[in-house]
């Protein structure tokens, strides 16, 4: 039978113990976690998902604050005031919400953020750390990290085994790789592109679509007892949202798949706001 990867419930475990977490660093050694979400235009669903993620870190106990900015925003502005709370001792994590207007450079911004309090992991200091596979405290993408710990939750061996990913981007794909290769999977990456996709993905013991492709992968692109992470998180013209994967039809061959709403989605933030609170500890203790 197979396993559906519920990431609501996983993300609502995650989130109480963050919330007690908190609560204990203000009472017994006056540490508030804060963090700040920077946003340059009117995306829809980028403004839905920062006012997502202040209401989740509010209701956990950490200070967030929410820098909006207009879509002409120039860049020297949106870096001055990363400058700012570079050096705002309340705030220990930072992330740009994606993606920039065309004005903006998102790499320029990115690496403006110091390593400290680069909440995505995406500072090139921190990356590098993490494909060097380095002992330490120091940021993960959240996605990524969210996923692996689906992946430990459910107890899936990675030991030895063939996982291929579909989707190259910096915030899921990259980071991903290092992560499964960090824990001695054989790691393939992919993208739309590839060719024969179908006889790649059809070798996969464990496979992660994240192309923002609706359906790219139906059940003949799968293998038989794989584990399938659907990343994919896309709006249909009735308003529902789907994955990168066929669920209906893909579920039946998979040894343990996510679903679409529920799987990767929840687990996204549950692990930002757990990051934040990593960052806030390793700041004041090391």
């Amino acid at each position: 039978m197979t396993t559906i990867i519920d990431g609501k419930a996983l993300a609502k475990k995650i989130n109480a113990q963050t919330q007690e977490l908190v609560a204990q660093l203000k009472e017994k050694q006056n540490i508030i976690p804060g963090i700040a979400v920077v946003i340059a235009g009117d995306d829809a669903a980028s403004l839905i998902y920062t006012r997502n993620k202040h209401k989740k870190a509010t209701k956990l106990g950490i200070n967030s604050i929410l820098k909006k900015f207009p879509a002409d925003v120039s860049q020297d502005e949106l870096l001055a005031e990363i400058e700012n709370l570079n050096n705002d001792d309340t705030i220990d994590a930072i992330l740009v919400q994606q993606p920039l207007p065309p004005q903006l450079d998102p790499e320029v911004i990115t690496n403006a953020i110091v390593p400290a309090k680069d909440v995505d992991g995406l500072n090139p200091l921190n990356l590098g750390k993490l494909f060097a596979n380095q002992h330490g405290n120091y940021p993960v993408a959240c996605t990524p990290r969210g996923i692996m710990r689906m992946l430990a939750e459910y107890n899936i061996d990675l030991q030895g085994k063939n996982a291929v990913i579909v989707g190259r981007s910096i915030l899921v794909g990259k980071p991903l790789l290092a992560l499964l290769n960090n824990a001695n999977a054989t790691v393939t990456m992919a993208g739309r592109n590839t060719r024969d996709l179908s006889a790649l993905t059809k070798t996969a013991d464990i496979l992660i679509v994240a192309t923002g492709v609706p359906h790219l992968i139906k059940a003949a692109d799968v293998k038989s007892g794989a584990v399938v992470i659907d990343v994919g998180i896309n709006r249909l013209s009735d308003g529902k949202l789907t994955g990168d994967v066929d669920f209906e039809a893909v579920k039946a061959k998979a040894q343990a798949i996510t679903p679409v709403p529920g799987g990767v989605g929840p687990m996204t933030i549950a692990t930002l706001m757990e990051q934040t609170v990593d960052l806030a500890q390793w700041r004041h203790h090391g």
